[in-house]
């Protein structure tokens, strides 16, 4: 059993519920714990981020993809420089790496350029164009014609920032119940509160009351809002798959920096770039693959490596077939289908819908990790009306 499981709590009403425990349901429990009694958070998984949150390219963002304006682009820029404060403050390793994003023929100069414009008035201001003697400089076995170079994007270990957070929430009172799934959640406007009702580890169900409701459920985020009774076509979810490959034969040792190709339309995917780690491993992906169907499926297909090579040998000339091994998969929630066009995160407050103090989180994706800090603050900042 985890040893913050306590089913005692069940018949103790909440203040706040926080539904998922990934690296985002996580910052908001440790800020909300610091202006709330009674802090419950409800995670399906017998652990924190076993979905999303450790699946991914552990990447810091600078911020630079998104169109200005939106929660994207400001909550990433704002939380990229939480995350290195935080990752300083609580000895997180990290690792602020620096990001090229490479142009391998002319015609993507002009993409190049697009991007920078995007980071500066995102106030990306370290971004810099570069060209390819620089960034051979920096990274010898590369091919490229044209680059840009983010000093402040980097790497982070998510599992220490997780462990760290959960700690923080735990000290300031707030108590976790692992492998407890939310099965209904309604309304009850008399006593301005929410009805939860959760399936415990044992199959025994409980009820209990919270005055907010803060739907962090990443991949079940969109079904949460419908059982509580909202049913918004713009709160439709799909499931994009990325998987990885593996760098093998010491080829690992050849790149020190996230190295990315111009992304692909819409941001469905940021292209599949190199993403070393902190432990001097070197991963490529993700791809981005729409599961139609919604199934989760984490496996790795491994005669995707020839497309991984192909892809990544344009700017990687070192890299052979037989370097490229299957790693992990991850899922993530978008708000787009193939063809559409890019779309913001929606965290919204739902008193207009008529349900005051339930907060839904839709289709946090990339940078979820980054703005993750921010996410936390932007979360207080929409019930502060209540206080």
């Amino acid at each position: 059993m985890h040893p913050y499981y306590h089913p005692i709590f069940f018949f103790v009403d909440s203040e706040v519920t926080i539904i998922g425990a990934g690296v985002v349901g996580l910052a908001i429990a440790s800020e909300l714990s610091r202006y709330y009694s009674r802090v419950f958070v409800i995670e399906r998984h017998d652990h924190f981020g076993m979905e999303t949150s450790s699946r991914n390219s552990e990447v810091i963002h600078s911020g630079i993809y998104y169109r200005p304006g939106t929660l994207k682009a400001r909550l990433c820029r704002e939380g990229r420089d939480m995350l290195y404060r935080y990752c300083r403050g609580h000895d997180i390793g990290y690792r602020k790496c620096g990001k090229l994003i490479v142009a391998t023929q002319k015609n993507d100069i002009d993409k190049l350029k697009e991007i920078l414009a995007t980071a500066h008035k995102n106030d990306v201001s370290d971004a810099r164009m570069i060209t390819a003697g620089e960034a051979e400089k920096m990274e010898p076995h590369i091919r490229t014609v044209q680059n840009l170079f983010f000093p402040s994007s980097g790497i982070v270990d998510i599992h220490g920032l997780m462990q760290s957070l959960e700690n923080e929430s735990v000290n300031r009172g707030v108590d976790f119940a692992y492998g407890c799934e939310v099965i209904g959640l309604k309304q009850d406007p008399g006593n301005h509160e929410y009805i939860i009702s959760i399936l415990d580890t044992d199959g025994s169900s409980f009820d209990f009351t919270s005055r907010y409701v803060i739907n962090s459920a990443g991949l079940g985020a969109e079904k949460i809002a419908r059982m509580a009774g909202i049913e918004d076509p713009q709160y439709k979810t799909w499931f994009w798959k990325g998987e990885y490959f593996a760098l093998l034969n010491g080829k690992h040792k050849l790149i020190n920096r996230l190295v990315y190709p111009v992304p692909e339309p819409n941001t469905t995917g940021l292209g599949i770039h190199t993403t070393p780690d902190l432990s001097g491993r070197q991963k490529l992906g993700p791809n981005a693959l729409f599961l139609e169907d919604g199934k989760i499926d984490y496996s790795v297909d491994p005669t995707h490596a020839k497309e991984f090579y192909q892809k990544a040998s344009r700017f990687l000339p070192f890299l052979e077939p037989g370097d490229l091994a299957p790693d992990q998969a991850g899922i993530r929630p978008k708000l787009q289908r193939p063809g559409d066009p890019a779309r913001d995160f929606i965290i919204r407050e739902e008193e207009k819908k008529g349900f005051p103090g339930l907060v839904n989180l839709i289709g946090i994706e990339s940078p979820g990790l980054t703005a993750a800090l921010s996410i936390g603050n932007h979360v207080r900042s929409l019930l502060k009306k209540y206080d």
